[in-house]
């Protein structure tokens, strides 16, 4: 399963982390990891090609985690946004054996 976890402040998007594997198909084969790792890495790079917000970016095996250097951008807030949209359109279609999406409001 993956774990797709978000973390807010104030209602403001900084980043997030996902851990896993859907094990829906295959390795190789897996369309939902596929699809999440899409997603995944097209925030990650829309973030850092349009916005100014400086990202950290964190890759292995089976994690990924991407954090905004101090103020996010209203952009960047809003691709965050569409990762959770994205995300949640997989879980609503293939449950929550194969995805879980976490929200984590950081002080």
């Amino acid at each position: 399963m993956i774990k797709a976890k978000f973390y807010l402040h104030d209602k403001t998007y900084f980043g997030f982390s996902m851990t896993g594997h859907a094990e829906y198909a295959d390795l190789g084969e897996d369309i939902l990891c596929a699809a999440v790792s899409a997603l995944a890495f097209n925030t990650a790079n829309a973030i850092e090609a349009l916005t100014k917000d400086r990202l950290v970016v964190e890759k292995e095996d089976n994690s990924l985690k991407v954090k905004v250097l101090g103020q996010v951008s209203d952009a960047g807030n809003t691709l965050f946004k569409a990762l959770r949209v994205g995300l949640c359109q997989i879980y609503k279609d293939y449950g929550e054996e194969y995805i879980r999406i976490f929200f984590k409001e950081v002080s």
